[in-house]
């Protein structure tokens, strides 16, 4: 049996049990929220949902749906997501094939390979990215619309039935 000593239970945790928080230099990467960032490692292979309440990288491959509604999502260089991704900025690097539902922006880099729908607040995408498939941004539009619904009544293509009178008619009448 293994004996520990009180300075054995006071230490912080090792090095191999801290939370991996990724370094990046890319100014492209959305702005982490406060709290823990999980990174899946390029060798690690996910099938199934995942849920969570901090920001999630991803360098291997996940296959399934992701619910980080409050935090940011990154799929980086070496990753592949297949799925649907529901988190507040999602940065995509590398390849994802699926729908993203994000409260906030997403951003596709020049590396990205992307194909399925997106439904955020606004996006970006670099020259240089694949991406394959539909757009739709959240939010009210700047300008009244340029085509208004035609009155009831008659347009101005249309003409006035004819009463039977004519302009000399009215003058006969005298």
């Amino acid at each position: 049996m293994l004996k520990r000593s009180k300075k054995d239970e006071n230490s912080p945790l090792p090095d191999s049990a801290k939370p991996v928080t990724p370094q990046s230099n890319s100014a492209l990467t959305p702005p982490v929220s406060k709290g823990e960032t999980t990174t899946i490692g390029e060798h690690i292979a996910i099938e199934g949902s995942v849920r969570g309440n901090e920001n999630l990288v991803i360098e291997g491959s996940l296959k399934g749906n992701v619910e980080l509604e409050k935090h940011n999502f990154t799929v980086g260089s070496k990753g592949r997501v297949e799925g649907e991704i529901n988190a507040r900025n999602v940065s995509i690097s590398g390849q994802l094939n699926g729908i993203i539902k994000a409260g906030g922006k997403v951003e596709i880099t020049k590396e990205a390979d992307f194909y399925g729908e997106i439904k955020a607040n606004s996006i970006s995408v670099e020259d240089g990215a694949y991406f394959k498939g539909v757009i739709e941004l959240n939010r009210e539009p700047h300008r009244k619309p340029a085509f208004k619904e035609p009155q009831k009544g008659f347009s101005s293509f249309e003409q006035a039935p004819k009463t039977g009178m004519t302009p000399d008619d009215t003058k006969k009448e005298k």
